[in-house]
């Protein structure tokens, strides 16, 4: 049987939530630390465990057939790969960020500086867009040191947390770019065996995804109060309304959230006649949207 290859990152956060996804999809895949490829028990499908400036390479040329990269790398390195769906997690930005004693405000005050990255294309892009004329200085790690070693002016480099620009006395002026992870794949034709296992994947992925941020919520109220309350309730479809057993003013209503549910949304709903409130995590959602709707009407052209 042919095997489908999917290409994740080796480590770092991006590497735990890929592989987080893939578990909760009810793929077990075991490997040693040092392991770089591995192969699925539950489905015909073998993971290669690489850098992530590699995974793009990968896929683009048919090595692999899917692969979970960062958005700021597909932008960058822009290989000939297609994105299948952002999968909502993994954030970060693409940032212009100055030492803290400076008086930059904007990408436009580092007119005739140099910047620090390892991000040139995107870089060049932005600068070309505002008609900034700076000197790129292209390095390949340790971005944030060289305003400290007066080799650069600023940076612009990848943003999660800040930390890491804080520790170096650094701060962000401009945001070029928001970033999550994409599941992208070749845009090579795949044998029947295998485009049947990438929707089987495909529609696991999507059930876990759905269900991350989803929330099923139950409740009481009088029956004159509903039309108020599922008002309310976020990103809910039409909901199930049923009797309350020796009441027929009363009811129960369930409904499942597509949107976080917040203090504030049950402090609305109380205030609306709702009573007995209570929100529930989803693990897993299956058939949530209409079946004709396949992976393929997903891609997007590779210019982001």
């Amino acid at each position: 049987m042919e095997r489908v290859r999917i290409a994740l990152q080796k480590s770092g956060r991006l590497s735990e939530d890929s592989l987080s996804l893939l578990k909760n999809c009810g793929l077990h895949i075991d490997r040693s630390k040092d392991q770089l490829f591995c192969r699925v028990k539950e489905l015909p499908i073998d993971i290669l465990m690489i850098r992530d400036d590699d995974i793009l390479g990968f896929v683009g040329s048919g090595i692999c057939d899917l692969g979970i990269v960062g958005e700021n790398v597909f932008a960058e390195k822009q290989e000939s790969a297609r994105i299948v769906e952002r999968l909502g997690f993994s954030f970060c930005r693409l940032s212009i960020a100055v030492p803290e004693s400076s008086t930059y405000q904007n990408l436009k005050d580092l007119d005739e500086k140099t910047i620090a990255t390892s991000y040139p294309a995107l870089l060049q892009k932005a600068l070309l867009k505002q008609g900034v004329k700076a000197k790129i200085l292209d390095m390949t790690g340790s971005v944030e040191v060289a305003p400290r070693l007066k080799i650069a002016d600023a940076i612009c480099d990848i943003v999660a947390s800040g930390a890491t620009l804080t520790a170096n006395n650094l701060r962000e002026i401009e945001v070029l770019l928001e970033s999550e992870a994409l599941l992208i794949r070749s845009s090579k034709k795949l044998c029947e065996e295998k485009e049947k296992t990438i929707q089987r994947l495909w529609n696991r992925m999507r059930g876990t995804l759905q269900a991350t941020d989803s929330k099923y919520i139950m409740l009481h109220a009088e029956k004159a109060r509903l039309p108020d309350i599922v008002r309310l309730l976020p990103g809910a479809e039409s909901p199930t309304v049923l009797p309350l057993q020796g009441s027929e003013d009363e009811i129960a209503v369930h409904a499942v959230c597509r949107e976080a549910v917040f203090w504030e949304t049950l402090e609305k709903l109380e205030e609306a006649g709702a009573s007995a409130i209570l929100v529930l995590p989803i693990e897993k959602m299956m058939n949530c949207e209409r079946k004709e709707r396949k992976y393929e009407r997903y891609f997007e052209p590779c210019s982001l």
